[in-house]
Formats: C-alpha cells, sequence, structure tokens
C-alpha cells in the first residue's frame, strides 16, 4: 500500500513526447483533475485499470475522457447485477478494452462476449513479463519475485503477475475459442491497437504509406517470418 500514489500530471507531462497510454485509477485523491490536465495539455490517452472505482466512478471518468481500459476483468472490480463495477463500464463504455487472451487470466468462454461487446475495440494484448519465452522457474517483476509455471505466472502468495504470452498466440486462442475468423483475431492486435492510441495512419495494417512492419504466420499462428520497416528481421 505505501508504494500508492496519486497520479501526478506534472510527473506525466514531462514525458509527454513518449507516453501513448497510461493508466490510472480514477477513485484516486486528485484523478479528476490529473485527467484533465493531462487530456488537456497531451495526446496521452488515459486507461482505466489497477483500480477499486465502482461503476458509477468509472463512467465518470470514461465521460471526461478515458478511451481505455487496462486488461479487462483483471485487478479492478467485477460485474455482478446489481453493481456493474468497472467491468460493467468497459463492457458498456465507448472504449477500448484490452483482453489478455492466454486462457487463464480471462477464461476463454468469456472471449465471444468480449467480442460481441467491443467489435472492433477490443485489443489484445500480452501483459507479458521478463520470463516470456524462457523456462518455468523464478523471475522478478517490479523488485517482487515470481514464479512461473506452464502459462501461468505468480508472485509466492498465488498473486497473478504478469504473464508469459505470445502475441501470437494471443491471435490464435481468440480465433479458436470466440469462433471469430482469422482477419478479426489478427485486426484485434493490430489496426485495434494503433487506434486505441492514434498511430493508425502508419500502424495498425498494410496499406501504401504506412511503416512495413510485418509478420507472417502460418494456420496455426506460428511465426515464419518477422519484417520490421520493410525489412526482414528473422525467419523460422
Amino acid at each position: 500500500a505505501e508504494t500508492i500514489i496519486p497520479p501526478d500530471a506534472e510527473k506525466t507531462l514531462a514525458y509527454r513526447d513518449i507516453i501513448r497510454v497510461m493508466t490510472y485509477a480514477p477513485e484516486m485523491p486528485g484523478a479528476e483533475v490529473f485527467a484533465s490536465q493531462i487530456l488537456a495539455e497531451s495526446d496521452i490517452r488515459l486507461s482505466i485499470g489497477h483500480t477499486s472505482a465502482d461503476y458509477e466512478g468509472a463512467m465518470a471518468a470514461i465521460k471526461l475522457g478515458a478511451s481505455r481500459v487496462t486488461h479487462t476483468f483483471n485487478a479492478m472490480t467485477g460485474l455482478h447485477h446489481r453493481d456493474p463495477g468497472v467491468v460493467g463500464a468497459a463492457l458498456t463504455g465507448p472504449v477500448y478494452c484490452e483482453l489478455i487472451a492466454d486462457t487463464f487470466h480471462v477464461h476463454p468462454g468469456v472471449f465471444s462476449l468480449m467480442d460481441r461487446a467491443k467489435g472492433d475495440r477490443l485489443v489484445l494484448i500480452t501483459d507479458c513479463t521478463r520470463a516470456g519465452g524462457l523456462q518455468d522457474g523464478e523471475y522478478s517483476l517490479g523488485g517482487q519475485p515470481i514464479f512461473v509455471k506452464g502459462i501461468e505466472c505468480r508472485l509466492a502468495d498465488g498473486t497473478i503477475a504478469g504473464s508469459v504470452l505470445r502475441l501470437n498466440e494471443a491471435v490464435r486462442n481468440f480465433r479458436d475459442h470466440a469462433g471469430v475468423p482469422m482477419w478479426k483475431a489478427v485486426r484485434a492486435a493490430s489496426l485495434n491497437a494503433a487506434e486505441s492510441v492514434g498511430a493508425e495512419a502508419y500502424k495498425g495494417s498494410l496499406e501504401q504509406g504506412k511503416d512495413a512492419d510485418i509478420v507472417l504466420l502460418d494456420d496455426e499462428c506460428r511465426v515464419q517470418a518477422t519484417y520490421i520497416r520493410g525489412v526482414c528481421k528473422w525467419k523460422a
């Protein structure tokens, strides 16, 4: 608890040239003033997350200008029919919703609900830690030890702490469990993400004039080649 601090607009605005999206908890003291200043003085997109806000507080933040929800369902108040929580605001509000599609952070049975509720405002993310791509064992996250076993990353007390998910795996998982076509799963990991941070003019799709950042996948979403600005950086 001692490491939780109120949002600080001046500290954030000092890095407005490199920050594209920032997570904040709208129930924190001074959060409304913080959000108003950030939105007025920068292009930073505000995302609601790591929060104990209620539905009304989340909707007020969205009305003020928050346009995104960080790893939906995780580290926020859940959905109840008499108390919709941040999840209720995320699913019904005009915001982009991140989804960690590893089938562990969020049950795959919810994937189709996310697709239907959010459409082109669904953004697949990994929440990947430094343990990504490495074998099971002990690693660190923010100065705390984390323990990796399969697709699970946990603190010593069992709390979920990040993931080891790869984005191509997220695409495959979402395609298969939500029952959507491949193009839709890919869009959630590319163009939707670019649009959510205002980068769609040069990222997120294969169009003339955009950065030629391309990944080639097989039918099982295994990476066959990766291009950065048109230059092949890796081949299977």
